[in-house]
């Protein structure tokens, strides 16, 4: 199995940028595919981003999409989000997560995802 750790969360303005970086270990990386899913107060864990074992392949959510950027990269053992022109509605507390598949399509639910690290916070202000 693979273990996950987010870094990198932090206060941002409104407009700004920031990346945050998910570190894995204890398994083969290139086997995962991976997202990232986000949690504000009082709402559901939201799927963000996804990406392949390939790193072929992503997939966003409309809310984030032209915004945000998914990369990975394999030999680092690494996942990453290039969050720019944050909103203060992208507040959340962001979790890395894994599912144990090399395929093509990126899953969006989060029931799929076997894995998932201890979340780190990101905060717009406005």
């Amino acid at each position: 199995q693979v273990q996950l750790v987010e870094s990198g969360g932090r206060l941002v303005q409104a407009g700004g940028s920031l990346r945050i970086s998910c570190a894995a270990s204890g398994s083969i990386f290139s086997s995962y595919a991976l997202a990232w899913l986000r949690q504000a107060p009082d709402k559901e864990r939201d799927f963000v981003a996804g990406i392949t074992w390939s790193g072929i392949t992503t997939r966003y959510a409309d809310s984030v999409k032209g915004r945000f950027t998914i990369s990975r990269d394999n030999d680092k053992n690494t996942m990453y989000l290039q969050m720019n022109s944050l909103k203060p509605e992208d507040t959340a507390v962001y979790y890395c997560a894994a599912e144990r598949k090399r395929g093509t399509v990126v899953d969006t639910t989060s029931i799929t995802y076997d894995y998932w690290g201890q979340g780190t916070q990101v905060t717009v202000s406005s």
